[in-house]
């Protein structure tokens, strides 16, 4: 285990009880908190104006700018969170791939990952030697944010290794991701390499987020939802548990509540010792169309699972026998709708959220660029205002 810096927002106790936190650990809070994918940017004129002349992953990488964006939709919004400004292919460009990010298009590669000697070209570059250094401009975003949010929380974001390596070996965006999943059955061994090299560097970006301050961590499979459950589980699921295993081991201390743990209280309080509680940092793990992965998800070493929009909340609770966390899932076609039948959506999420220990709510999928801030405000002020 790992014990964060006493500083850190988490050990300093500015964070740890915050309604997210707490209700990624399975806390049923009063007060359901909310933050939305994709709330850093797109439908923000603020985010569009600063962006002006500056290239995604440029903008990804200047620290001062990343915090800001991170920044605008809480101070806007009043969400219960931030999340930090990135994209799931900042570490493969810190690791050497050349990619850019094509507007309106999305990541693109110059070189393709298809065969072993690619693979093999990829792993020149040992996962274990991207270090403080590699990743300074990232931590530096993450502290500057965190000296801002104060108590508000700081979600740290990864893509997940399949997410990645679809993209390596696709070169860019897929319908179907074909090439990737043909790999995966015609080369397995190769496969299973990438998968590792992709776990490795992802899980060592989350990492130096949550050293450098973020109060729980997101790993992010955009493309899992193209997978059969079969394939999920022996394809996939590993590579996604090694890249949270980077994370897994970080720890800090709370106070023990009075309540908690009683017999081991009296004991202590009788030995004149009062241990703290050990806590791992929370992870969620989230998947675009997986309602039939979502146990295997969970089994990787998530605490909360993020359901997309195509599964009820309450349907996703039984699924995961009503006692893993869960994060979502407003359908952001939603947001365009008239007023009446937004907030009844985002009532009825709410409801049907009750069948889980803890529930955070959020999109089941990211804001849309045409989104009207508004709406989003508005839809905080609903959750906030809700009571069950």
């Amino acid at each position: 285990m790992t014990s964060l810096d006493p500083s850190h927002p988490l050990s300093a106790g500015l964070t740890a009880d915050s309604r997210l936190v707490r209700s990624y650990q399975g806390e049923r809070q009063e007060v359901v908190p909310v933050w939305f994918m994709r709330q850093a940017g797109r439908s923000l004129p603020e985010y569009r104006e600063l962006r002006v002349g500056t290239r995604m992953l440029d903008a990804c990488l200047d620290p001062a700018m990343a915090s800001e964006i991170t920044l605008q939709p809480v101070r806007r919004h009043g969400v219960d969170a931030g999340i930090f400004f990135s994209d799931i292919v900042v570490p493969l460009k810190l690791a050497g791939v050349a990619v850019e990010i094509q507007p309106g298009r999305g990541p693109v590669f110059d070189q393709p990952v298809r065969t072993a000697a690619d693979v093999a070209r990829l792993e020149e570059v040992d996962p274990a030697s991207l270090d403080a250094a590699t990743f300074a401009p990232i931590a530096e975003a993450v502290r500057l944010t965190t000296d801002e949010l104060g108590s508000t929380p700081l979600i740290g974001f990864a893509g997940a290794p399949f997410t990645l390596a679809a993209y390596l070996v696709e070169g860019g965006p897929s319908k179907d991701h074909i090439r990737a999943r043909t790999m995966m059955h015609a080369d397995p061994e190769t496969w299973a390499r990438l998968m590792a090299w992709s776990a490795d560097v992802t899980g060592a970006f989350l990492r130096a987020q949550l050293l450098a301050g973020a109060s729980a961590a997101q790993l992010f499979d955009s493309w899992a939802g193209s997978l059969s459950l079969r394939d999920y589980v022996e394809h996939v699921a590993p590579a996604s548990a090694r890249a949270l295993s980077h994370i897994r081991d970080l720890t800090y201390d709370v106070p023990r509540s009075p309540a908690a743990d009683t017999e081991t209280a009296e004991a202590g309080e009788a030995a004149g010792i009062e241990e703290p509680l050990l806590r791992n940092v929370p992870i969620v793990h989230f998947g675009v169309g997986t309602g039939e992965l979502l146990n295997a998800m969970h089994d990787v070493g998530a605490d909360t699972v993020g359901v997309d929009y195509r599964t009820p909340l309450d349907e996703a609770a039984r699924r995961l026998g009503h006692v893993v966390p869960l994060q979502g899932n407003v359908d952001p076609a939603m947001l365009d709708a008239p007023w009446d039948v937004l907030s009844a959506h985002v009532v009825d999420v709410l409801e049907r959220g009750r069948e889980a220990p803890s529930h955070v709510l959020n999109l089941g999928h990211g804001v849309p660029p045409e989104t009207d801030p508004a709406v989003l405000t508005r839809v905080v002020e609903l959750v906030h205002e809700w009571r069950p």
